[in-house]
């Protein structure tokens, strides 16, 4: 049951990620790729599975790197089991005061370069596999906080460098299918599309990081300070 939740909770991470402004910025893209250079519906639809196996990937290869390596090390996967718990709560906290934005970095990045933007407008369907491989790891403050505070940390707790990160993947293009439904059998509809996933991610973002403190101080009080 608990790693349901965990794949649940992975899921979410992504889905959360992807629709965060700079995110948001590298899936426009994607979405402009798939609208100007496929003309049918199934190819539309294709492009779209091709990009979220491209960030899937990219998020699996990264994360089974990061999470191999530090269980693979005895004195730091003795450690990881020994005080995972207790720097889970701190983690938490981070993370969702970065949601709230209570803190920040100086910039909020642009999360890719124009010419790369160009570049997903230029090739064929296959490309797209490239592309969501390129955006996935092109990390801005919410996103790199919400993959290496939260995912990384999850999959450490459950000692999972695949599924967890594949889910997660997975997430994180959950918009682009969506708007790749929506291109391929009604593309006059993407602009409305578009300002409610605006509005969700607004409400989504802040409510998760509520959640994040809130499970983060339990986290604090129990392994920590151990008063509960």
């Amino acid at each position: 049951m608990e790693f349901i939740l965990a794949i649940g909770t992975a899921l979410w991470l992504g889905i959360l990620t992807s629709i965060s402004p700079c995110p948001l910025a590298a899936n426009i893209a994607a979405i402009s790729f798939i609208g100007k250079r496929v003309k049918t519906a199934r190819q539309v639809l294709l492009t779209g599975l091709l990009y979220t196996l491209g960030r899937t990937l990219a998020y699996l290869i990264l994360a089974a790197i990061l999470v191999t390596s530090l269980l693979t090390v005895k004195d730091i996967s003795l450690s990881l089991q020994k005080y995972m718990n207790q720097a889970l709560g701190p983690i938490l906290i981070i993370v969702g005061m970065f949601l709230l934005e209570m803190i920040a970095f100086g910039t909020k990045g642009r999360g890719v370069s124009e010419k790369l933007q160009k570049r997903a407008e230029s090739g064929g369907k296959w490309t797209a596999i490239l592309l969501g491989f390129l955006f996935a790891l092109s990390f801005c403050p919410v996103s790199a906080a919400l993959f290496f505070g939260s995912l990384i940390s999850l999959s450490l707790q459950y000692n999972d460098p695949i599924a967890l990160p594949v889910i997660y993947g997975i997430g994180t293009a959950v918009p682009v299918m969506i708007f790749a439904f929506i291109i391929a059998f009604s593309a006059q509809k993407i602009g409305r599309a578009y300002d409610l996933l605006s509005k969700v991610e607004y409400w989504a973002r802040r409510i998760t990081g509520v959640v994040f403190i809130i499970v983060g101080i339990y986290y604090c009080l129990s392994y920590i300070f151990k008063v509960l």
